[in-house]
């Protein structure tokens, strides 16, 4: 008889590996109880259309990484690839409008088809954190700041570079769009079949591409700061300020996209070069028209979330016995 194994980018967490895994989540829980988060837990899979309206369509996660499948009623349903839409469509069904401003915790598996490599897994635990209601850079500072004492209480900050970038106001990406799809396209026999498709669905995506040629064309494109109007421009700077006065170290990435399509303003990653290809440790941004484009009101956020994964990879915790 064949002898069972796990699925193939699955992975048991026993002994010292659970246990780093539930300290890494108790110093996150910490962390968000001191930033005055409410826990938030969500369930595992949701009507497809969950996240095939948030994440885009141009997505890879929804073009190829999601779990979905048809229950026996004929709905379609998806394993959860990521929280924000989840909180988002909790956010609108169950009226949680009254309640902002909302500071929201919660963390557990998630699950993308991906191939498995050191830092990257099909099924995968993450630690979330969205802040829904206030729009200002003020804010956008003080999510940043507080996913640096995350890494910083983890240990693993001083391995890590804080990448920072701005997606500017809805004038802002409409008109860099533009200019993107007239640069690529003078490039469209060259670049990745990926990015042919992208070029006319959301060209800002390409920006995300890990193809070496690609890379080469992405190198020259237009940067967006070039397309900033006075508000997107105005956002960016105080944000940078306030990131300094609080002592956060950062470098501009004008090719910093994050890999969603909901993202506008502020985006950012934590990143390191200490887990080979999977650099990226901690990633979020500002998604201000997220929920009114699931069919809830205009509510502006901002979050991000961070593998545990590869935290643990990173992480110099100490376990308790």
């Amino acid at each position: 008889m064949e002898k069972l194994q796990p699925v193939r980018g699955t992975k048991d967490l026993f002994a010292e590996a659970y246990s780093k895994h539930e300290a890494i989540i108790d110093v996150a829980k910490n962390i968000a109880s001191n930033y005055g988060y409410q826990g938030i837990s969500l369930p595992i899979f949701e009507f497809g259309n969950v996240f095939k309206r948030s994440l885009g369509e141009s997505s890879d996660v929804v073009g190829k990484e999601m779990y979905s499948f048809f229950d026996k009623g004929g709905e379609e349903i998806t394993l959860r690839p990521e929280f924000t839409a989840g909180i988002c469509r909790s956010y609108i069904s169950n009226g949680f409008a009254q309640l902002l401003p909302l500071k929201l915790f919660t963390c557990g598996p998630l699950f993308r088809y991906e191939r498995p490599q050191k830092g990257r897994q099909r099924q995968f635990h993450q630690l979330n954190y969205e802040f829904l209601g206030p729009s200002s850079p003020e804010i956008d500072a003080e999510v940043i700041s507080m996913a640096a004492n995350l890494l910083h209480d983890l240990g693993v900050l001083k391995d890590t570079c804080l990448e920072l970038n701005s997606l500017g106001c809805s004038e802002t990406r409409k008109n860099y769009q533009k200019s993107l799809v007239e640069y690529f396209k003078d490039f469209e026999n060259d670049l990745s079949e990926d990015s042919k498709i992208r070029l006319y669905k959301n060209p800002l995506r390409i920006l995300d591409s890990k193809d070496e040629e690609d890379r080469k064309i992405i190198a020259n494109s237009p940067k967006i700061t070039d397309y900033f109007t006075q508000e997107a421009a105005d956002f960016f700077a105080k944000l940078q300020e306030y990131l300094k006065l609080m002592g956060v170290s950062f470098k501009i990435n004008q090719k910093l996209v994050r890999g969603l399509d909901y993202y506008n303003h502020t985006a950012f990653e934590f990143t390191t070069t200490a887990l080979g290809a999977q650099g990226t440790v901690l990633g979020g941004g500002r998604y201000n028209g997220l929920i009114k484009l699931m069919g809830g009101d205009d509510t502006p956020g901002i979050g991000f979330a961070a593998g545990i994964e590869r935290l643990a990879l990173l992480s110099e915790i100490k376990i308790k016995k």
